[in-house]
């Protein structure tokens, strides 16, 4: 039973319509912020960009100016989409012998998770002011000015971030410098608190007076290399001026008439691709316990190669051709039995040749749409928090794998593997819609369960996401792990027992319970250059999120 009068009887809301922009993000606050800029004039990269530090702000436990940033945008005046890969390096002075000599002294055998050897050089500034350049309207000032001013006067910090802050003060007591931005009164703060950051706000400041050269060449560069040194990191002066980001072309497959679009590695956008093709050529049933089998079996298939092969380009990676060929997918479709989960499985044999998160969108007057995901990997990222400058470090370098054999192994220079990936569809040339589901490995995951959801089910953009979803966890990684028992699939308890009961019957390991399912946001374009344009904004209902249209 449902009290809605429409629509499908778990979605949480409708989804927000607006004719002249729209702005989706896990925070209202930092929606709200978006959506004024379109207001203004500005471009939805314009908006996007106002957002994001407006979360830098909100919801400092997944994004900020010390970490990565990854964007797609549709370019009318070019009738395309272009990407960008806004991910930084590791450092250029540490050889992987050094390195792994150095843990081995210290008993540990990857990248410690909170340690100052798993920051890599942070590529969010630069990919503000990249993108900024070639797509903004407005003054830098007038998109900052917002989370300066909320930073100085204090945001109340909402549940679902005041969930995830908790416990930050005992993960984070390493870092001294910590305690001093990021708890209020010696604690994290609670639902409701008003949070201050008054050294954000000076970041800001200084971008706004120095541009990203100010960042990576000026005091905050200081102060990161600093409070890594301190640390026992290795990044250097060296390391932040040389950074810079890289637009790169986007990658598609076709499913259902439409075209799944992600960038290439060093993301997983792969992955998500890699498994649509795999279930294509099946019929997917709402409901069904076969099809999710199926789902989950794909993922686990596509995760092999996810894990041998997806790496930084520039060191090596596997032909995008064959990869994403029908012929492929047919040869690892094959892997999958329709009665049985898998324990093990082999990777592809793909040669390799040289070559908590925040997802929002935005959408504007002109037709300019963004999909937009940045991060610092784990919560609060490292930890460590350069002296006055209000933000973490992210922890990134602790997605290197140590075996020199490896795709993904750790080398000077090299931008490790990466979770965050922004998405498209595209029909006939045009996008229909712009989405991401946050979430490290959950996302690939996420991104076929919406593009099923819609295409397969019939759902409206809200109701995609709205909709429970599976998430299985124990497949091989790109760090070395390798699955030897088939992994865990983890159910939302709102997922029928008929799906757990077809899932156990074919040996999968189920557990039903709340929380790790992604954070959805989406736009829906109908009719992009007609004038009965109208943009469809969805939110994830399982985090703070809000569409904003106008």
């Amino acid at each position: 039973m449902s009290d809605r009068i429409a629509g499908r009887a778990f979605a949480t809301r409708s989804a927000v319509l607006g004719t002249r922009g729209m702005v989706c993000a896990s925070q209202p606050l930092a929606a709200r912020v978006g959506a004024d800029v379109l207001a203004d004039g500005g471009s939805a990269v314009d908006a996007a960009i106002a957002t994001n530090a407006m979360l830098g702000l909100t919801e400092p436990t997944g994004c900020g100016l010390g970490g990565d940033l990854f964007a797609m945008v549709w370019d009318p005046a070019l009738g395309k989409l272009v990407g960008l890969n806004g991910s930084g390096r590791s450092p250029q002075g540490l050889s992987l012998s050094t390195l792994v000599e150095r843990l081995r002294r210290t008993g540990e055998t990857s990248i410690p998770l909170r340690s100052a050897l798993s920051v890599s050089v942070p590529g969010c500034v630069d990919g503000w002011f990249v993108m900024h350049e070639r797509f903004g309207r407005l003054p830098m000032e007038r998109l900052l000015r917002p989370a300066i001013e909320a930073a100085r006067d204090g945001v109340p910090i909402t549940q679902i971030i005041a969930a995830a802050w908790s416990g930050a003060d005992d993960r984070y007591a390493h870092v001294p410098s910590f305690a001093g931005t990021f708890l209020v009164d010696g604690r994290t703060p609670v639902e409701g608190q008003r949070f201050h950051n008054p050294d954000l706000a000076r970041s800001y400041e200084l971008l706004i007076a120095s541009g990203s050269r100010g960042f990576y060449e000026g005091p905050p560069a200081a102060a990161i290399v600093e409070v890594l040194r301190q640390g026992g990191g290795a990044l250097t002066a060296a390391d932040m001026a040389a950074h810079k980001s890289q637009w790169v072309t986007p990658v598609s497959v076709s499913y259902r008439g439409h075209e799944l679009w992600e960038l290439p590695p060093n993301g997983q956008g792969l992955a998500a691709q890699q498994m649509l093709k795999m279930l294509e050529p099946w019929a997917l049933g709402e409901g069904d316990p076969l099809t999710w089998h199926r789902m989950i079996e794909a993922k686990k298939v596509a995760y092999e190669d996810r894990a041998r092969s997806y790496c930084d380009p520039e060191f090596g990676a596997p032909s995008l051709e064959k990869m994403l060929s029908s012929a492929y997918a047919s040869e690892r479709r094959a892997l999958i039995d329709d009665n049985r989960a898998s324990q093990k499985l082999p990777g592809g044999d793909l040669a390799l040749e040289r070559g908590d998160t925040v997802y929002l969108t935005a959408a504007d007057e002109q037709g300019q749409v963004v999909s937009w995901i940045q991060s610092n990997y784990t919560g609060f990222g490292s930890g460590f928090v350069p002296e006055g400058w209000g933000f973490t470090l992210q922890n990134r370098g602790n997605l290197f794998a140590l075996d020199p054999a490896h795709a993904n192994a750790f080398a000077p220079g090299k931008r490790p593997f990466h979770t965050i990936i922004p998405a498209m569809l595209t029909k006939a040339g045009l996008p229909v819609l712009s989405f991401g589901v946050m979430g490290g490995a959950m996302q690939p995951q996420g991104h076929v369960q919406i593009v099923a959801n819609m295409l397969d089910h019939g759902m409206n953009v809200q109701e995609a996401g709205d909709a429970p979803r599976w998430r299985h966890e124990g497949s091989s990684e790109p760090t070395g792990e390798v699955m030897s028992d088939g992994g865990v699939v983890h159910l939302e308890p709102s997922v029928s027992s008929e799906i757990a009961d077809g899932l156990r019957e074919r040996g999968h390991q189920v557990e039903v319970g709340p929380g790790g399912f992604g954070g959805y946001q989406a736009i829906a374009i109908d009719d992009l250059h007609g004038a009965s344009r109208l943009y469809r904004g969805a939110s994830e209902s399982r985090k703070d999120g809000q569409a904003m249209g106008y």
